[in-house]
């Protein structure tokens, strides 16, 4: 999640002809206090009027509900160089959504293994990555869309542990890149940002790996 450079006062509902849910600022005032406290909002009737791309979203339950975008990123294990990233708008769908898109993207035919969280296991990605000659190495769940024909190999261990390096790139790019708060507006902005940041990323990787 990449928080978007947008206030929360700024999520106002999408029919213009809605009165305003605060009231208006005192005199000389461009910043007043405002409580949302018992206030329904959601992406189906609001939006934020400072950047309307971006979507309130949440990590999970008990977060923080936040205006966001999503970053993606695709890694290879071996030395966790990300090979691919993308940036969409924070629905509820778009980590698999992005996955698929980036997965498709891979050169040549040959068959692979993508490992990922349990977000992942769900029937529709499973059958999606089988189409791409992509084995699903997801985290299985309860009623899990893989089974022992799958997690019986070396392979998804392997995929199990390394995939966690990923969060190393995450962590790199909000703090040292400073992306934990944009300060761009608008997918095509933010996704530039973010892909120049994950470049920048793999740079210090390799230099690290002794192979720049």
């Amino acid at each position: 999640m990449l928080e978007a450079w947008a206030s929360f006062k700024s999520f106002r509902p999408k029919d213009e002809s809605s009165p305003p849910s605060e009231p208006p600022p005192p005199e000389g005032g461009r910043n007043p206090e405002v409580d949302f406290h018992g206030e329904k909002r959601s992406n189906e009737t609001h939006a934020s009027k400072t950047d309307p791309e971006s979507l309130l979203a949440k990590k999970g339950k008990g977060k923080e509900a936040k205006l966001c975008y999503t970053g993606h990123a695709l890694m290879e294990n071996r030395n966790g160089l990300v090979v691919n990233a993308c940036v969409t708008r924070a629905t509820g769908t778009c980590e698999r959504e992005a996955a698929i898109a980036l997965l498709e993207e891979i050169p040549g035919g040959r068959q692979v293994s993508v490992g990922a969280d349990k977000g992942y296991d769900t029937k529709d990605f499973v059958k999606e990555c089988r189409k791409l000659h992509v084995t699903p190495h997801v985290a299985r769940k309860e009623n899990s869309a893989i089974d022992g024909r799958t997690t019986r190999h070396e392979g998804y261990g392997q995929s199990q542990r390394k995939r966690k390096r990923i969060e190393e790139v995450f962590g790199w790019i909000k703090t040292v890149a400073c992306l934990r708060k944009l300060s761009h507006r608008g997918v095509r902005k933010v996704e530039w940002v973010f892909t120049f940041a994950v470049a920048a990323y793999n740079l210090v990787r390799m230099r690290n790996l002794g192979i720049a």
